[in-house]
């Protein structure tokens, strides 16, 4: 095992830091996995069926707790976690990520086989949330450290490989489905076995290669001093202890969940919502969505998150983190204000434009969070105050699929409205909480220097 310590992982002089992006990728390709889930929902809800659902079968507001959870146990994990990383290095906490998420298809598997959902809850939710959390702060935190010179870009070539996941897993997941499906299987629970074992062998190539920098290292011809020049970016270090303690870090909390909470509850449920949206009954056969195009939305939705995530990210070290984050919900109220209007339309165009709008600022968002951490903190602990501020997503994890699928469920049920006008309600709700982001966002000044890491604190 000493071939996991941060020891062996420790860059030579003269190591090429552009390496270190693929180990990153590697990781955050595979756990970006989470976000294709809703592939899986329909067929889920027809485990027994077969065809069609049949009453002994999961509902999907049952299935909608999986992603959830998993996204729960992420904040959670990686709060609780991320000093430990931060002590053991990146290799071992790769590690312990793929072995959970492997592991989370595996137990979920099972599950399907026997229909027993709690076993879908510890799986995918508990275990494999566990490997989402690790997996995604440590090549975040070994990035920040290699590119201090370009933060904000750093982040997102991490972060847009887990945008950049679901667009891989989508069809894959399709795919797998198709080729295991039989009259008595919808194809999960081997699909599941065959991606927990492709994904740990991807998942520990990344681990293998990772490199941390030496303690001095720094850029060639980079001047931290150019760096404070800039507005709310400190060249000080914050423990993370202290970190939670400032008012910064409690108002990133707040612009972090509401953004997320906006995003989340739409991907969670994004290929069921089209079908709903643009169904035969509301805007008959010829503009109808299929699964297929559902499916196909998913993927092209992963696809403008990952690129958000590098785009978005890479513009906040020119204009700054938090001009970036007011154009996130400046912007973001007017298109979700918006969506009711445009799916009375029956545009399926304008509808798929305007969400890949959001769920780039979505996972714009993501990317450049962990580098409005660093302006503010510092590098020292970077990775555990983001593991703290991940907590947030946690409660985005709930929040957003709860709006989505609890106001669905009633208006159907007791408002009795059709499939295809009760998003409208949740489109403005999920405005409302943009305004709030935005003024939290506008309150964030620089970290009092009482905070600062000096020569009498703890190391």
């Amino acid at each position: 095992m000493s071939f996991f310590s941060r020891e062996k992982t420790i860059a030579p002089p003269g190591y090429n830091r552009w390496k270190v992006p693929i180990a990153a990728l590697s990781i955050h390709l595979c756990i970006g996995q989470i976000y294709a889930f809703s592939v899986f929902n329909q067929p889920l809800t027809k485990v027994i069926g077969i065809t069609e659902s049949v009453p002994e079968d999961w509902k999907l507001t049952t299935l909608g707790w999986i992603f959830s959870i998993a996204l729960f146990f992420l904040g959670a994990s990686a709060a609780t976690f991320g000093k430990w990383m931060e002590r053991v290095g990146p290799r071992m906490a790769m590690l312990a990520s793929a072995l959970c998420f492997a592991c989370g298809f595996m137990i979920s598997s099972l599950g399907i086989h026997l229909h027993q959902i709690w076993l879908l809850y510890l799986g995918s939710g508990v275990i494999g949330g566990i490997g989402l959390g690790l997996g995604y702060i440590s090549p975040v935190s070994t990035l920040i450290k290699w590119f201090p010179d370009r933060p904000g870009m750093a982040t997102g070539m991490a972060i847009m490989g887990f945008g950049g996941g679901g667009m891989i897993a989508s069809p894959l997941s399709v795919y797998l489905m198709k080729q295991f499906s039989n009259e008595t299987s919808v194809g999960v629970a081997q699909t599941f076995l065959v991606m927990g074992c492709l994904y740990f062998i991807i998942m520990m190539f990344g681990a293998v290669i990772v490199r941390v920098p030496a303690e001095d290292w720094k850029p060639k011809g980079f001047d931290p001093a150019k760096a404070m020049a800039k507005k709310l970016v400190t060249n000080a270090h914050v423990l993370v202890d202290n970190a939670v303690k400032t008012p910064q870090f409690y108002l990133l909390f707040m612009v972090l969940m509401l953004n997320v909470t906006a995003g989340i509850g739409v991907l969670g449920q994004a290929s069921v919502m089209i079908q709903e949206l643009f169904s035969v009954e509301s805007v008959g056969a010829s503009k109808a969505v299929d699964a297929s195009a559902a499916a196909g939305f998913v993927m092209l939705l992963s696809l403008f998150n990952m690129a958000g995530r590098f785009i978005w990210s890479s513009l906040s070290d020119i204009i700054g983190r938090k001009n970036t984050y007011t154009i996130f919900f400046s912007l973001g109220i007017i298109l979700y204000s918006s969506i009711p209007s445009i799916g009375a339309s029956g545009s399926v165009v304008m509808f798929v434009a305007t969400f890949a709008i959001i769920i780039s600022m979505y996972g714009g968002g993501f990317a450049t969070v962990p580098a409005y951490l660093r302006d503010l903190f510092g590098t020292k602990q970077v990775g555990a105050i983001h593991g703290r501020l991940l907590l947030a997503w946690s409660m985005a994890a709930i929040l957003g699929p709860v709006l989505i699928n609890y106001m669905r469920q009633y208006q159907i049920e007791v408002s009795k409205l059709p499939k295809a006008q009760v998003y409208s309600t949740t489109m403005y709700v999920m405005a409302a909480l943009l305004v709030i982001g935005l003024i939290c966002n506008l309150s964030i000044k620089q970290v009092h220097e009482k905070h600062h890491l000096n020569e009498n604190s703890t190391k």
